[in-house]
């Protein structure tokens, strides 16, 4: 099955609440139509109610199914529970009033509405750099237990191929604890997409043929992540021509499980992740559906600025799909 018609077929109908902090965007306003006369999810679009309403008549979409909040006149009794909620959170971190002020800021309002489970997910980042969407999921609805970093996935698709590379957005330069993880958390991600996860941590190195720090980072991120889930196929390190050609692992790696068969490949660094998936993308013809954040609570997920509305509506079926 198509991606996408299986993951539709996972949350249709299931009342999945997405919150949209830019709901007066009009790629978010077409989306969250989209979605909910799909029955796919119950969007929440936070602005201002007039104007999001004139974005839509423009448009020539329905609102129907479509919930929308302007965060300057919720009820206050309402707005107390939400800064309750922050501040027990945060353990004395945020005092009442810094909490009032963070729910004036629309990616903050929408992260406490998941962490308070009025909503179940969130989608921002249409019109906000990356920081806006991540900072506040770290503040109030923070890693999963066992998890100590989030980390950005990407599945790239072309025809019937299907695979995950991580980390392509969030962190720059993660040590070998954080890789390990970064590894754990993507084979996991796979699986949400029907990829059965061979994970593969990459280097320009395959089982000690090159020698350097670098070298020595995925090695020892190969022993901790195999470590951290026992069950998952993971190698490492292992070069990418190693990792996804049978006839280069059976010279390179033929002891490996993963080698010539991988389907989730970690990156060493954010700048090869970057750099590999674009590759991938405009050279090699794949789709690259994400970034994907990986590793937090509950799922938030952020949309590049150079969205389109399909885009938008994409990101928002994984993101409901996250939920489930």
């Amino acid at each position: 099955m198509e991606l996408f018609d299986s993951l539709k077929a996972k949350i249709k109908g299931k009342d999945i609440k997405l919150v949209f902090p830019e709901g007066e965007d009009k790629r978010i306003v077409e989306a969250a139509s989209r979605l909910a006369q799909e029955n796919l999810a119950i969007p929440v679009l936070l602005g201002d109610e007039a104007k999001i309403k004139a974005v839509a008549e423009d448009l020539g979409v329905s609102l129907d199914g479509v919930k929308l909040v302007d965060i300057s006149k919720v009820p206050n009794d309402e707005v107390q529970q939400l800064v309750q909620a922050i501040v027990a959170r945060r353990k004395g971190k945020t005092s009442t009033s810094q909490a009032l002020e963070w729910l004036k800021d629309p990616n903050h309002f929408g992260t406490a509405l998941v962490y308070t489970d009025v909503v179940d997910g969130m989608v921002s980042g249409a019109a906000h750099p990356t920081g806006d969407t991540v900072r506040p999921a770290l503040q109030i609805i923070k890693t999963k237990p066992d998890v100590n970093l989030i980390s950005g996935a990407f599945v790239m698709q072309r025809g019937d191929e299907r695979y995950l590379f991580a980390d392509c957005a969030i962190n720059i330069d993660p040590n070998e604890e954080q890789l390990a993880e970064i590894a754990v958390e993507s084979g996991k991600t796979a699986q949400l997409f029907d990829i059965d996860p061979r994970v593969a941590l990459l280097s320009f190195s395959t089982k000690g043929s090159a020698k350097s720090p670098e070298v020595e980072k995925v090695q020892k991120a190969t022993e901790l992540a195999q470590k951290l889930d026992p069950e998952m196929p993971i190698d490492g390190e292992l070069q990418f021509d190693a990792a996804i050609v049978p006839k280069v692992a059976e010279s390179k790696a033929p002891d490996s499980d993963v080698a010539g068969k991988a389907t989730v490949f970690v990156f060493p660094e954010l700048q090869s992740g970057n750099i590999g998936y674009k590759i991938a993308q405009r050279l090699g013809g794949f789709e690259a559906i994400g970034p994907i954040l990986q590793g937090l609570n509950k799922p938030v997920s952020d949309l590049s600025r150079g969205c389109n509305s399909e885009d938008a509506y994409k990101v928002a079926i994984i993101t409901a799909a996250q939920t489930l």
